[in-house]
């Protein structure tokens, strides 16, 4: 959680503050609460309170059991297939304690729900702090995902950012999660979601894309995922090292003197360094291996080059780090017994914990370090590493550095750091020979170029520190969130299912009496209403009208003073069939395309597309997509081509739709037609046609009989809809209808909308047309709807005649 003011950022970045984090064992135990202490190893930010960075034996056994069994493998690209998957209980980089002793790989439903009352303890002490009104909350790594989701709940506007200091896996290892849903979910509660690279990133986009439905899009260097009308940050952006700690250490006496210590032992010698966690994914054994065909290959190194390699030990094996551990032992003995000799060890292999101090004297001697990690997450070796062979002013004059600084890396291309340092060698891991070549050609390199791979580096890191990533991450967090108090939030959906959706501070319900007060004070009322999600639900098999929906519009349009359209973008032999007991509604089918209004009347069509030859073209290329696309499919309509593919796999389709989008495009750049893409679908349609330009000629038709509307009502729930509220609102302050003319546009379902109305459901909308038709005069009054039905439909607006596919619409 962090204060706006930064006037705590050095203390904070010196870890001068109290964190919060499990209290001891025994009273964690006890009480099942958490409390105040210092944490070992924090990264923090200003006012914060900071992440979990480690489990220990004071933590629920089965909330271990979530991180350690199933996110950190899973996250790491291992799949549970059977017990043995499961019992990687090795730490992760941002951890140094094991899993506890694994089970089977099955998924442990009690384990998930630990993890999750794990997350609801943080939050509980977060509320006890928080100032929701002006605070931040940073939230780190896959321990606590689920925590955003109890944030969001309890305070709807409040500004959270996430940042995950492991990799994410691609969505075909993430969907076998049980709970990824969930996990997806309680994440898109943030504002800001950070990565360390924009691989990690593109995974999450494709898991919220597959599983979600959501696609991110990317504006001014921005990348955001659209949700319920907020927009979630994507940030990409490694993490660095805290320069001061490291360069303190540098200056400590005891580092001085165990580098001329270290440099003594290996006088004469190339020192190659390994430093890493005895991790099943950090490849030391690999290294080895290399190493060892480098002395086979290039017999020059035999009594030359030294392999350090540094493993620090974990609390707790499993069978597979044991196997890890017991081949690691067999490769550096074979190594050292073929190539050793007196006074000459080509390994030497370091397996207990090392001191900062001693680890930087091993830096700042060694020529090369080496990260063949099979999957990490950052991995800030190679940075330490950096900074320690640069020195400090201070080291300059002492014994320890000797000519121009260099430095070089050959780094796994699988984890976080690698795509900063583009003066590294990278390799395959997996490749042995391949990285042998990488060392040799790294300790084989000439100085000088040895040296401007350093400082180029070197420049890097020093500048794009730990200070500098959360100053960054801090300053996206406040842009992500500068809208949070200008805008209505409503908080829906229970469990995991929550999310706030974020309106416009006028977008408010419904209000009966109101709609029914305007109504009985008017005299010409225009009604526009959509057809599937509004009269019907879109969830619903069965599409036809229920005898209620067919009640209440009839008595609508029993009164002579409405005007009732049904305007559907389904096509016009469907409606009317549905229609067919209701001879004074009007119905605009295929979005406007054909128009009758009333059921006596025929169907009129838009004028200026009377050709249709286009289809001949478009449709060739539609089939080309759709063979090459499982789950797709053409809807041919009278006057449109639709290309659907909600049912394609969710990736392929949307870049095939892209693909299709410009090809169709290009094909039909000379015809009268408009190529859009909606959600899940390719249409191909005459120019022009609209929900929203239907309905604006209906209420000019209107006009130009002396009959200004003096009461507009139009329903709709999807995106076809925006246009007719966008249009009707614009023809009402145009004057086009009668001065002061209400506007009652009401979208179905909370969610962003151009209407200023909402109503939850289609429940609702049938309740308040009851409301209405309750509140209709249905005696007969001078005329009838049918006659102004047909007078409107005389007026010429400049329409042509279209034999093929109906009488031409003169009113539009």
């Amino acid at each position: 959680m962090m204060s706006r003011s930064y006037t705590n950022l050095l203390d904070l970045a010196e870890g001068n503050f109290a964190a919060l984090g499990p209290a001891s064992g025994g009273a964690r135990r006890r009480s099942g609460s958490f409390g105040m202490k210092r944490m070992s190893r924090v990264m923090t930010v200003p006012g914060t309170l900071s992440e979990l960075d480690g489990e220990d034996e004071s933590e629920p056994a089965a909330t271990n059991s979530f991180c350690k069994r199933q996110l950190w493998p899973l996250f790491h690209y291992m799949l549970p297939f059977a017990s043995s998957a499961s019992t990687a209980t090795s730490s992760s980089s941002s951890s140094s304690s094991s899993a506890p002793p694994a089970g089977n790989g099955r998924f442990d439903r009690g384990s998930w729900e630990a993890y999750v009352l794990a997350n609801k303890f943080f939050f509980e002490k977060v509320v006890e702090v928080i100032n929701p009104e002006d605070d931040y909350v940073w939230v780190h790594d896959y321990h606590l995902m689920a925590l955003p989701t109890f944030l969001r709940r309890r305070f709807n506007r409040l500004r959270i950012g996430f940042f995950l200091h492991s990799p994410f896996p691609s969505s075909e290892i993430y969907r076998t999660l049980p709970v990824r849903e969930e996990i997806l979910k309680a994440l898109l509660n943030c504002d800001l979601i950070g990565f360390h690279t924009f691989d990690y990133a593109r995974h999450f986009l494709s898991c919220c894309s597959r599983m979600l439905g959501i696609e991110y899009q990317s504006k001014r260097g921005y990348i955001g995922l659209e949700y319920f009308g907020r927009t979630v940050g994507i940030k990409i952006m490694p993490v660095g090292i805290h320069m001061d700690q490291l360069q303190a250490v540098l200056c400590l006496p005891d580092r001085q003197w165990r580098v001329s210590e270290l440099q003594q032992q290996f006088e004469g010698k190339t020192v190659l360094l390994g430093v890493d966690d005895m991790d099943i994914f950090k490849g030391i054994n690999l290294k080895l291996l290399a190493f060892e065909n480098m002395l086979r290959t290039h017999p020059k190194w035999q009594g030359r080059a030294v392999l350090v390699q540094i493993a620090k030990p974990v609390r707790g094996k499993g069978k597979d780090l044991e196997a890890i551990e017991a081949e690691i032992r067999e490769s550096y003995n074979r190594i050292n017994g073929e190539f050793g000799r007196s006074g000459y060890s080509p390994v030497v292999f370091i397996d207990r914990d090392v001191s900062s101090v001693e680890k930087s004297a091993y830096y700042t001697i060694a020529e090369c370090v080496v990260v063949t990690a099979v999957r990490d997450g950052m991995n800030l070796t190679p940075y330490e590493y950096i900074v320690c062979r640069q020195g400090t002013p201070r080291s300059e004059s002492s014994s320890e550095v000797t000519g121009p600084k260099k430095s070089m890396l050959v780094v796994s291309e699988f984890i976080g750091c690698s795509p900063s340092l583009s003066g590294a060698i990278r390799v395959n891991p997996w490749n042995v020979e391949a990285t042998a070549e990488a060392m040799n050609e790294a300790i084989s390199l000439s100085d000088q170029e040895k040296q401007l791979r350093h400082e180029k580096h070197y420049r890097y890191v020093s500048t794009h520190d730990v200070a500098y990533w959360s100053k960054s991450f801090i300053q996206d967090l406040e842009r992500a969130c500068k809208d949070h108090f200008r805008r209505t939030c409503w908080g829906i959906g229970l469990g995991f299912g929550f999310r706030v959706v974020a309106l416009d501070p006028h977008f408010t319900k419904l209000n009966m009496d109101s709609i029914v007060m305007a109504y009985e004070r008017s005299e010409s009322r225009a009604i526009f209403l959509d057809y599937d999600g509004t009269l019907v639900p879109q969830t619903s098999i069965n599409k036809t009208p229920s005898s209620e929906v067919l009640r209440i519009i009839n008595t609508l349009c029993s009164d002579k003073r409405n005007i009732v359209f049904i305007v559907s973008g389904r096509g016009r032999d469907k409606l009317g069939e549905w229609f067919s007991s209701c001879p004074k509604l009007g119905i605009a089918a295929e979005h406007g395309y054909f128009l009758r209004w009333s059921r006596d009347e025929e169907w009129q069509t838009y004028a200026q597309a009377s050709d249709f030859g286009w289809m001949e073209m478009a449709e060739p290329v539609m089939n080309l997509y759709t063979e090459s696309t499982d789950g797709s499919y053409i809807e041919t309509k009278e006057s449109a081509l639709v290309w659907h593919h909600q049912d394609a796999d969710p990736g392929f389709g949307s870049s095939q739709a892209k693909e299709m989008l410009d090809h169709l495009e290009s094909v039909l750049a000379n015809e009268p037609v408009s190529v859009k893409s909606g959600q899940f679908i390719v249409e191909v349609k005459p120019q022009g046609v609209s929900k929203g330009v239907i309905a604006e000629k209906i209420l000019i038709s209107m006009k130009e009989r002396g009959k200004h509307a003096d009461f507009v009502l139009c329903i709709g729930d999807d995106r076809s809809d925006e246009d007719m509220f966008e249009n009707i609102a614009d023809i009402i302050k145009r004057g086009m209808v009668a001065p002061k003319t209400p506007l009652f546009a009401c979208t179905v379902g909370q969610k962003p909308s151009k209407a200023k109305f909402y109503l939850d459901d289609t429940f609702e909308v049938a309740t308040m047309l009851s409301a209405l038709a309750e509140a209709t005069d249905p005696e007969p009054m001078t005329g009838s709807t049918d006659e102004l039905a047909t007078a409107m439909s005389s007026i010429d607006i400049g329409g042509e005649r279209s034999q093929s596919r109906g009488r031409p619409f003169d009113g539009l």
